[in-house]
């Protein structure tokens, strides 16, 4: 490709091609920082959302800018409170990659490794590392720091790195966007809930449901040891156990202070669950629960229905043996008759009652009585049928209005 180039003579920006070839800043965050860079003391003592709105930044690719920046040393913020309990917002922009040490030397105004603060005002500091002045009482405040071109420091720990460039280094580095936090996407498996139980001392329910959360610890109601026993030993994924768990929940919406909450109903699902193995409907158990509340009303929820469900639980059902019905009596064969169709006398046994031949005397007769209808109807074929015409006469005759009309010939 062929390349141009004129340079400026006047009102032209400094930027060192660390900042335009930067791999991982985008080009409204670059931008922004030769936008701010270029302006005179005068208008840099305005918040940094301000000078990208006047970019028309819209405001997710201004955050997005303001977040590159701030991850790779250009920006720095910090709150500080002013007079009168208000808080304010100092931002610091450079167009060298600054550490946290460096910025806040920058803000106090005195110069940084590498970095040269040239003159000072009310207003604000120019120069090299000039510093737009501290805006408003509850606003931000600006500062731009330039890097002198006289003055570098060695390569400090901080990522980016800050001074000069050194001998690039192969192979070891995440990518940008690595997560390098711990993943623990997946539930504790029931011996890990087992031993952190023991470890904090505190029962917990190690029952874990693949891909979802660890179920709610129960809660232990005084007074129901056995019977929350035994209802603790049912299976807590059985499909009574969860109708149960809906319904102690649905409560609320009849009797306000009949409220649960999720730990409380799952500890008396498992009561409220034999009810339905023996045979009561939700909706009853619903009824039962909510019919003939005290008149004082109920103080604790968990305790009230923990006893109704005890004290009322029916009666189970008793257990009748299941009776096979007996096999449908194979019907009586018919007894044996004489045959009448022709030849020497013989016995048969008729599958029907009517039958009065065997089967192949019956096979005989229906074939001499199909030949006899074929030779009659050789004998005394039958007449052929009249045209059209004619049929038309005859009809008309027949009907007294005489022949009918000459329809042509």
């Amino acid at each position: 490709m062929l390349s141009h180039v004129i340079p400026p003579v006047r009102g032209y920006t400094k930027c060192s091609n660390s900042l335009v070839r930067h791999p991982r800043l985008c080009s409204d965050a670059k931008i922004l920082v030769l936008y701010v860079q270029g302006l005179p003391a005068c208008d840099r003592d305005k918040a940094l959302s301000e000078h990208a709105r006047s970019l028309l930044m819209t405001g997710r690719a201004y955050q997005r800018a303001k977040a590159e920046l701030l991850a790779h040393g250009y920006v720095h913020e910090r709150r500080e409170r002013i007079a009168g309990g208000r808080w304010r917002t100092v931002q610091v922009m450079s167009n060298e990659p600054l550490t946290a040490d460096q910025a806040a030397r920058l803000y106090a105004g005195a110069p940084a490794d590498g970095y040269a603060v040239v003159g000072t005002g009310r207003g604000g500091r120019t120069g090299h590392a000039g510093q737009g002045g501290r805006a408003g009482h509850a606003g931000h405040a600006g500062h731009v720091g330039l890097a002198a071109s006289d003055a570098w420091s060695a390569p400090s720990a901080r990522f980016p790195t800050v001074g000069e460039p050194t001998g690039r280094s192969v192979g070891g580095q995440l990518p940008a966007d690595e997560d390098l936090g711990e993943d623990t996407s997946h539930p504790p498996t029931e011996a890990g809930a087992a031993e952190e139980a023991e470890g904090e001392g505190v029962a917990a329910a190690s029952e874990s449901v693949p891909g979802s959360a660890s179920l709610p610890v129960p809660v232990p109601v005084p007074g129901l040891g056995a019977a929350q026993a035994s209802a603790a030993a049912a299976p807590s994924g059985s499909a009574e156990v969860l109708a149960a768990e809906r319904v102690l929940l649905s409560l609320r919406h009849e009797r306000r202070e009949l409220l649960l909450g999720v730990r409380e109903a799952r500890t008396l699902a498992g009561l409220a669950a034999e009810w339905l193995r023996r045979g009561v409907s939700p909706g009853d158990l619903r009824a039962a629960l909510t019919r003939g509340l005290p008149k004082d009303g109920v103080r604790s929820a968990l305790g009230f229905l923990a006893h109704r469900l005890v004290e009322k639980l029916p009666a189970p059902p008793a257990e009748q043996p299941e009776t096979v019905p007996p096999p449908p009596p194979l019907p009586s064969p018919l007894a044996l008759i004489a045959c009448a169709g022709p030849g020497e006398e013989h016995m048969f046994r008729p599958n029907v009652p009517w039958a009065t031949t065997c089967g192949p005397c019956h096979r005989e007769e229906q074939r001499a009585y199909w030949e006899d209808m074929s030779a009659r109807a050789e004998a005394a074929p039958a007449p052929e049928p009249l045209p059209w015409r004619e049929r038309f006469a005859a009809e008309g005759a027949q009907a007294g209005a005489g022949p009918g009309p000459d329809v042509g010939g």
